[in-house]
This record gives structure tokens, sequence and C-alpha cells, in this order.
């Protein structure tokens, strides 16, 4: 079925279950936002916000999910801000009924920074949803709207321009294709570093269960964009996927080998030297708008550890890691990006391949086999 657009061209729409229109927006289109929270204040706020923009359209505020998951065909939203905790119908039980009436939508959630909704907001990406946002306690708490309307933007826009569909054929797989890759280092890695931001958790799952049987000795460090509690809650799942020590890094704690080491939301994690290294924690200004920052994190494990640093950069909005990456590739380290196919948003993980700082750009589902080989000081054996 075809429509006419706003500029006159012929705009797809497609039918979904329960039957209705479940429409896509092609380039050029306004996003179209389904608002979905009990929270009148909360919900005009971002509602001003989104209209203000002239890449967004509301097109539907809902109060509760039953409301949205009725509605959800008729609405056609391209994404949809759902909050955690409302009456009737909360978020968590309606993820799953808007994501089969409308396939299409990416689903963004909104939670209010507690354990409880962290524990909620990961087990939405499980089902479906693509990021989180932790919103104020209230909408009067001094900084805290601000700060809530620059991240939910700024995912928005994020998400807005990433909805072009992934190409097939475009050389983003093993081989690299159109980007200059960099040798494998010679030596096994000393130290594994991560970073990662929309789409983080589920690819950090996936990745460190399939690696975990192969770590042996080497420690892992990851920095994925996410508030404070949050990444608690993130690093209890690790431990329980993978069936080792995963937690919070502490500042000042030796690396421990085979562990998990999450930075913990607010802080920049950073590797200093030691025997053994240790681990440091800073709340210092925010890199390329986020703390913690893959890129400190890269740097450092670069200069303590140079060509035994394997890096990867994972699924993610933005550069932030470019930089470390380039840095781990120049002291003759091994980066490994995650492909476009694969990636919630081709962020970060295109960012450092546009760079040439990468030595593989892989599937996730390949990415721990490759590391696998890399950790028994095998040849890569990359597939093109």
């Amino acid at each position: 079925m075809t429509a006419l657009g706003q500029s006159g061209q012929m705009a797809e729409t497609e039918v979904t279950p329960p039957g209705g229109r479940c429409r896509r927006a092609i380039a050029g289109d306004p996003v179209r936002v389904m608002i979905v929270d009990d929270s009148a204040v909360l919900s005009g706020f971002v509602s001003r916000w989104i209209d203000e923009d002239p890449d967004l359209e509301v097109v539907a505020r809902h109060t509760n999910g039953k409301q949205a998951v009725d509605n959800v065909a008729r609405d056609a939203p391209d994404v949809i801000v759902l909050d955690v905790d409302m009456p009737v119908m909360g978020g968590l039980e309606a993820l799953p009924l808007l994501t089969r009436a409308c396939p299409k939508a990416r689903v963004l959630m909104v939670s209010a920074l507690t354990r409880r909704n962290a524990e909620i907001s990961l087990k939405a990406l499980e089902l479906g949803a693509v990021d989180y946002v932790a919103k104020p306690e209230t909408s009067t708490e001094a900084g805290g709207l601000p700060a809530f309307r620059r991240e939910l933007m700024s995912k928005l826009k994020g998400l807005a321009a990433d909805r072009s569909p992934r190409p097939r054929g475009s050389g983003d797989g093993a081989g690299g294709g159109r980007f200059v890759l960099r040798p494998f280092s010679v030596r096994p890695p000393g130290v594994i570093v991560v970073g990662s931001s929309t789409g983080g958790p589920e690819a950090l799952s996936k990745l460190l269960a399939d690696i975990a049987p192969s770590l042996g000795r080497t420690p892992v460090l990851i920095a994925q964009h996410m508030p404070p509690v949050f990444t608690a809650a993130l690093a209890e799942r690790l431990a329980d996927v993978t069936g080792i020590g995963a937690a919070e890094a502490r500042d000042g704690q030796s690396l421990a080998g085979g562990q998990i080491h999450v930075a913990p939301g607010g802080h920049h994690m950073a590797i200093e030297a030691g025997a053994p290294p240790r681990i440091a924690l800073r709340a210092g200004p925010a890199v390329n708008f986020y703390r913690p920052s893959v890129d400190l994190l890269f740097n450092s494990a670069a200069g303590i550890f140079g060509s035994r640093t394997l890096g990867i950069v994972l699924t993610g909005m933005g550069s932030d890691g470019t930089d470390g990456a380039t840095r781990i590739a120049d002291a003759g380290g091994t980066v490994i990006a995650q492909d476009m196919r694969s990636s919630v948003i081709w962020g970060m993980p295109g960012s450092a391949a546009e760079a040439g700082a990468c030595a593989a750009i892989l599937p996730l589902g390949e990415i721990a086999r490759v590391a696998s080989r890399l950790l028994a000081g095998r040849p890569p054996e990359v597939r093109p």
C-alpha cells in the first residue's frame, strides 16, 4: 500500500496485526512520536519539546498502556516513549503488545531512577525496547528536568537519524569493505575494554555470555552509557548470564583476572599503572556528553597495556570511543567494532570504523569467536 507523503512523493505504509496501519516514515518526513505516560505534566513537557523540533511530531498521547495498545496501529508511530509505571496497564506489560501490533516502531522506556525501575527497564530491553531514559523524581526537580530533556531529545534525534533501512551488501561486515583495517595484535590480550550505549545491555549480555569460557585470567572493563543505579542492575545481570564475577567497579581496586568490571553510572573509569594495575573512578565533567566515557577507558587501557589491549566497540549513538580506539590501534592493540546490521544504532562502532581504527567489523555473534582465538594466542580467521 502507498500514500502521498508531505513532499508529494509516494510513501510506503505497512499493514500489521491487528489489522491497522503501522507506517514506517521515510527520509524527509518528521518522525512520528507516541507519548505514553500517566503524568499530564511530564507528558505536556515532552510534547512541547517535540513540537519545537521540525524533525519530530507528536501523533498521540496516552495515559496508560492499554490506551496505547488499542490505538497504536491507528497512530502509526515511529517511536514510542513509554513510561514504566502507569495505571491499568504498565509499560512492561504493554511493550510486547505494542511491538507485535507495530513491529517497526522503536520503543524508548522512561522510568524513575530506582533499582526496581532499573531492573524493569533492563527486562524491557530483553523484550524489544531499544533504550531508556531516567526521568526526574518530580517535574519540578531542580536541574532534573533540563537534564531529562537533553537526554530524551538526544535519543529521539538519534533514533530519527538512524531510521533508514540497513543496507544489504554494504561492505560493513568482517572484511571491512570500504573501511581501512588495521592488523590484529600478535600478542594475546591482557585486558578487554568494551564501550556501548543504545542497545548495549543486550549486546553485552550476548557477547560476554559467549566469551566467558575463554576469558581465563583476562579482566573485562565496560563503559556503558547508563545512569547510576542502572549500572548496578546491569552488572548483576551480566553475572547471571556469564556465570562469572561481575560488579560495579570500585575506586582503587586491583584488576581481577577473569572478572567483569562495570563503570558506575555518573563516574568515569580508567586504568592506572601499578603492580597489579588498578581501577580509578572519577566524577569529572562529561566527555562526549557522557559519564562514563568510553574514550577515557580506552585511552587508559592503551597507555597501560599497549599492544595487549583488546577494545570492542558495540552499538550506540554518537562517536564516544573513536579517539580511544585509535589510540589502542596506534599502540599495536586490536579493536573490533560491531557491524551495522547487528547494531541497534551504528553510531559508535561506525565512527570507529570510519576512523580506520578497527582490525575487524563483525556481526555481534562473531565477535566472541574472534576474541576467543585472540585470547588463546591463535590467528583470528576472520570470515569475509
